[in-house]
């Protein structure tokens, strides 16, 4: 039995190029929604494609992680929906994953011009990993790569798919959009968008052992650009971060990547955290 995941953002999907469209508070959210979850679906519908007796996991990977309309998504497949909850935006990865493919993902912060390019959240300039700078398809891809799962294929606009690309040549990307800038692109039509998901997502399952997970040894060291002093302040409660550089970088030593990865993960939150 082939294990796939399929971890969702939004910022990436087809069309999509405005704040906007990305946050629930905002007025054209819902088309976000729907946009996404169509993408999805796509997806999904490829992959079975390639495997019909294969088990898809489907992460709602973008913001609150409550964005796919679950009515709406293709019924072969499970929702992995809310948060907190394990490894992020690869909810439901495990060691008996065959195949992840990222849709609708940006590119990292400073990685522009890019749509809505950033890391986690606004609260994070910059991650490097042993002096390489990672966003959020670094740090998952990374991760998937730890449990020994390849990132086999990647949406997004096009500065999204160069940055998988330099990290596993071998993946498959489909471009969706060409960047113009941090909101605008000029934007396949999202029904071209989804007929080449579809078909991008079928050939790259099947084509899964061909690509070699992108798997980093520990001990690692990681350091963390924060925007906020506030927050630098919290991180360094956490027992190994320390402040480093300029004062607003922290750092930290972590045994592993897993290790690695949920300490990004609690710096983000710890970056959402205001002062009154």
């Amino acid at each position: 039995m082939t294990n796939v995941l399929i971890s969702v953002d939004m910022e990436g999907v087809s069309g999509v190029v405005h704040p906007t469209e990305t946050n629930p508070d905002a007025y054209d959210y819902e088309r976000g929604r729907a946009l996404m979850t169509a993408d999805a679906n796509s997806v999904i519908a490829g992959v079975l494609d390639a495997e019909p007796t294969a088990t898809v996991r489907v992460a709602d990977a973008h913001g609150p992680f409550r964005n796919l309309l679950p009515e709406q998504l293709d019924r072969r497949a499970r929702l992995v929906r809310g948060k907190p909850r394990p490894l992020g935006m690869l909810g439901g990865l495990d060691e008996h994953t065959d195949a992840v493919l990222l849709i609708g993902y940006h590119a990292r912060s400073g990685g522009g011009p890019a749509v809505l390019a950033h890391t986690m959240n606004d609260g994070i300039l910059d991650v490097r990993v042993a002096g390489c700078s990672m966003g959020e398809i670094g740090l998952n891809t990374a991760m998937a790569g730890h449990l020994g799962a390849p990132v086999v294929l990647l949406s997004g606009d096009d500065r999204a798919c160069a940055e998988l690309r330099d990290l596993v040549p071998a993946a498959a990307t489909v471009a969706v959009k060409e960047a113009l800038g941090q909101a605008a692109a000029v934007t396949l039509h999202p029904e071209e968008a989804r007929e080449l998901l579809r078909r991008s997502a079928a050939e790259a399952v099947a084509r899964r052992a061909q690509v070699v997970p992108l798997a980093l040894t520990g001990p690692l060291d990681v350091e963390v650009d924060l925007y906020s002093p506030v927050t630098v302040d919290l991180a360094v409660l956490v027992p190994g971060v320390s402040r480093t550089g300029d004062g607003r970088t922290v750092a930290f030593t972590a045994t592993d990547f897993a290790e690695a990865y949920r300490l990004v993960l609690l710096l983000a939150q710890l970056a959402t955290i205001k002062t009154r």
